[in-house]
């Protein structure tokens, strides 16, 4: 049995791999540093919606490749290499998927072509001060006002929002346990966006929410909004991973690199077995996020469940995350701290999707509490 990945997949992947390669560069990342500039390469976005790929998992009689998660989750891994400064999971995952999904047929025919074309730029509100469980939102709440909801609260450190058209956010539903899920207009009456900063330098804002009338049609799931948000949850954090993967294969291959080159006492420190070690232990790592990631991804490509699969992963890309940008900056010495190399920008985003994705320890509990409870053990 093949294992492989098909020739069209292969296809996408080295299709995402040479823009990004060709457009993503030391210097043109420069230009982000420190919230120089909005970190948003908008030159480079449209290169790759001219060429499909953000659209990779859309069906085509919206414009799309009519591909699914594991060709989308290839194309975010390659972003992910080159630490590209483009909104391609808040877009794609974030956006594009449960507007497909979830949406009726008058929202997909109005918002995914438009999507998939770049004329519309989508994000997604999932983050809530105190609240862990998107699926659940809190901060939040929508008021029933005819067929109109009234939404009030906030949400935090939304990216690309000031960036984009519309934004997916889920609210509770007053007086019961439900969840609604709207596309908001960012700019709309009662909107307030609050600039905030991040370690990553990407574009977020909060979102102060007074008052905010949202008609019928931008209302994408009215009742049982918790089950979309849960759907949505699973691929937003395989999605996370494959970024860190592509962002953890591209640091290592570059202390590979350099190791090979830097010379000691005559020879190249990648002879020296302290160094061999360092960077066997980096490889293993990567390959084992590699293979957890690629299995959660598959499992959701096919609409199956994946829950105990995705908390495995996201355990890797934290894990790995941490001992590769500490292990990368170890063999590099000084060199690795050096604002003018490029290995520092890596190390601050495995660091910041390990901390995006939570803490290994709450993931390996849940992992414990299904595995007693017979998850993945039984057909």
């Amino acid at each position: 049995m093949d294992f492989g990945f098909s020739d069209e997949q292969r296809e996408v992947r080295d299709l995402a791999r040479r823009i990004l390669g060709e457009q993503v560069s030391p210097r043109s990342l420069q230009a982000y540093d420190e919230y120089a500039a909005p970190r948003f390469d908008e030159d480079l976005w449209r290169a790759l919606l001219d060429a499909g790929l953000p659209g990779v998992a859309v069906a085509a009689q919206w414009g799309g490749m009519d591909f699914g998660f594991l060709e989308l989750a290839l194309f975010i891994e390659e972003v992910g290499r080159g630490i590209a400064p483009v909104p391609a999971i808040q877009h794609c995952v974030g956006g594009m998927l449960p507007l497909q999904r979830f949406g009726s047929a008058a929202q997909r025919a109005r918002w995914l072509p438009a999507a998939v074309s770049g004329e519309l730029l989508l994000t997604a509100a999932l983050t809530e001060t105190g609240n862990d469980w998107s699926r659940a939102p809190r901060c939040v709440t929508a008021r029933r006002d005819g067929d109109t909801l009234c939404l009030r609260g906030r949400k935090s450190a939304v990216p690309f929002a000031a960036q984009a058209d519309l934004v997916l956010l889920p609210a509770a539903l007053e007086g019961g346990d439900d969840v609604a899920v709207v596309l908001l207009d960012p700019r709309g009456a009662g909107v307030t966006l609050l600039p905030c900063e991040s370690t990553s330098f990407e574009p977020q804002a909060h979102l102060q929410l007074d008052n905010v009338r949202v008609p019928p049609e931008q209302v994408l799931v009215g009742r049982g909004g918790a089950a979309a948000m849960a759907w949505l949850a699973e691929r937003m954090c395989a999605a996370l991973c494959a970024h860190q993967l592509g962002a953890a294969d591209a640091a290592m291959r570059m202390a590979a690199s350099y190791t090979g080159e830097r010379q000691q006492f005559g020879v190249p420190i990648s002879t020296f077995q302290a160094v061999g070690h360092r960077m066997a232990n980096c490889y293993i790592d990567v390959e084992c996020l590699r293979l957890a990631t690629y299995q959660a991804c598959s499992l959701l490509h096919d609409e199956q469940a994946a829950a105990l699969e995705t908390r495995i992963a996201k355990v890797w890309a934290g894990d790995t995350g941490h001992r590769v940008s500490y292990a990368t900056q170890h063999v590099h010495g000084g060199t690795g701290i050096d604002r003018d190399y490029p290995l520092w920008r890596y190390c601050l985003w495995l660091r910041h999707n390990e901390m995006t994705l939570g803490g290994s320890g709450f993931h390996l509990a849940a992992i414990g509490e299904g595995l007693a409870g017979g998850q993945g053990l039984f057909a």
